[in-house]
């Protein structure tokens, strides 16, 4: 089939049969750089579960009630690991940080929570934060980057916490030096805030900063971390800080609706993934720049007009690539190569980023390990010529 038969058939496609090619041509692809949890079925992850759940937990322990057995094992666990006081388990991390910004606003006499716009309470919340918490939100900066130490000493009104996303995956996944970071944090203190650190994805910022994770954490006076984004955990969060603010937080999950009565499942996954995927990370992010300058070599041994990798040399195992073309193009074009080739180099959507220009996020997990350059360069090749031009 020619590239304009091809084309034709996909807009003959609605958008639902269009998701399940895709969905369907991605989870069949025999190579990928990353294959999420999300995409399993039912029976594969509780083969998984069932398999590890030995390794990390006494299965003969009687099963959680309201946050206690397992429960607390997790966040035990989790606050050890990030040098706090004592954590707190929560079901997702929009609760975990809507109550840790409630707490500090109390704590602080201040209801403003000075943030980036690209922040996910700003993108992805559905203003969460002032429909249910009563508090608004500052933007120190609006460039797509961390802000500064001086736009926070300078931010021209009181803020009562500095909310800082690591890494900011709206603008790529992007990290500030060590240095900066120190000087930010100390900025915030300056002004007589607290910090409070969205650290969804903080398990793999380690080897940017060349900090431990406690190293990292000790900067701000919370930490929010998630077990699922980067762990392959089924769900759930972390709140971490001073045994006050987080037994506070615990009195407000109950009135969230957060104290479920089995948590089991859910922590048995975040246990795993604690043992088996956060010593990886390092590895992912060493390989994620590999892939990276392939990606950019191979985009241009193709041919293509105009395409980034950003940013350049990832900060973390993820990133973003840009093209030159439609989004719904290219998120066929990437179906299509799993299809006929087996190898899934895109396995997401891509997203629109203007006119005539999309982007995507490149994640590298285990199965990416076992790609090497060649292999990258030839996929770019292969996707390349697959577009519809």
């Amino acid at each position: 089939m020619n590239d304009s038969a091809e084309k034709s058939e996909v807009v003959e496609r609605t958008p639902e049969e269009r998701r399940e090619r895709r969905r369907v041509a991605w989870r069949g692809a025999r190579r990928a750089l990353w294959r999420p949890g999300f995409r399993s079925t039912v029976g594969e992850l509780l083969t998984g579960l069932t398999d590890a759940a030995p390794n990390v937990y006494d299965l003969d322990l009687p099963v959680d009630m309201y946050g206690n057995g397992i429960v607390e094992t997790l966040e035990e666990r989790a606050a050890g690991l990030l040098g706090k006081e004592a954590a707190a388990f929560f079901p997702s991390g929009t609760m975990a940080q809507q109550v840790a910004l409630r707490c500090w606003a109390g704590r602080t006499g201040n209801a403003t929570v000075a943030m980036h716009p690209l922040s996910h309470p700003e993108v992805h919340e559905r203003h969460s934060l002032s429909a249910l918490g009563g508090l608004r939100t500052v933007h120190p900066t609006r460039e797509p980057r961390m802000p500064s130490s001086d736009e926070v000493r300078d931010l021209d009104e009181p803020f009562g916490t500095l909310f800082l996303e690591l890494p900011l995956r709206e603008a790529g996944f992007l990290l500030p030096s060590w240095e900066e970071l120190v000087a930010v944090t100390d900025a915030a203190r300056e002004r007589d805030a607290v910090v409070h650190f969205d650290g969804a994805r903080l398990w793999e910022c380690g080897t940017h900063f060349g900090r431990s994770l406690a190293e990292i954490s000790d900067l701000a006076d919370s930490v929010y971390v998630s077990f699922y984004k980067s762990l392959g955990g089924f769900g759930g969060a972390a709140l971490a800080g001073p045994r006050t603010l987080v037994d506070e937080a615990k009195a407000w999950r109950h009135r969230y609706g957060g104290q479920v009565l089995q948590q089991f499942p859910t922590a048995l996954s975040a246990l795993i993934g604690l043992e088996r995927e956060l010593p990886r990370l390092p590895q992912y992010v060493a390989h994620a720049r590999v892939v990276a300058a392939a990606l950019r070599e191979g985009f241009a041994g193709a041919g293509l007009p105009w395409a980034r990798v950003h940013p350049e040399e990832p900060h973390t195992h993820q990133f973003q690539v840009w093209l030159p073309y439609e989004a719904d193009d290219l998120s066929d074009t990437g179906a299509l190569q799993a299809e006929e080739t087996g190898v899934s180099l895109f396995p997401q959507v891509w997203n629109r980023g203007g006119p005539g220009l999309a982007y995507t996020e490149v994640t590298v997990g285990a199965p990416g390990l076992e790609w090497t350059a060649d292999d990258v360069r030839a996929a770019v090749r292969e996707f390349a010529a697959r577009i519809p031009r």
